[in-house]
């Protein structure tokens, strides 16, 4: 794992891989004023298991952020985490579309809609 760069902070959109109790894709979710000086940032997880009964689950296709396979944001299990559990660098950034329908759902999920 590579050492991120002095001025490095993960940016929104941007897909990283999350060392947790294995390594698991996430989106940063948080806005880059607060991914630039905070000790955290808040993402969505991604998994490959899709839940028909979760409307809340975005599609992410094969090649979005370079993603070797498809999977769905889990839009209704947002969660805040440390910067030092991402694996430098990003694995790439979302479509611009993609991220607005995780935006949108993640809106919904929270209920500020």
């Amino acid at each position: 794992m590579a050492a991120p760069p002095a001025n490095w902070y993960p940016r929104r959109g941007e897909v990283y891989i999350v060392e947790l109790d294995k390594p698991r894709p996430g989106i940063i979710l948080s806005v880059d004023a607060l991914n630039k000086f905070a000790l955290d940032v808040c993402l969505v997880p991604l998994t490959t298991v899709q839940h028909r009964n979760f409307s809340v689950r975005v599609p992410v296709k094969k090649g979005d952020a370079n993603l070797h396979f498809d999977c769905w944001a889990k839009c209704d299990q947002v969660n805040t985490l440390e910067k030092s559990f991402l694996r430098y660098p990003a694995l790439g950034t979302l479509y611009t579309q993609t991220m607005a329908s995780v935006e949108e759902q993640v809106r919904i999920c929270l209920g500020l809609v």
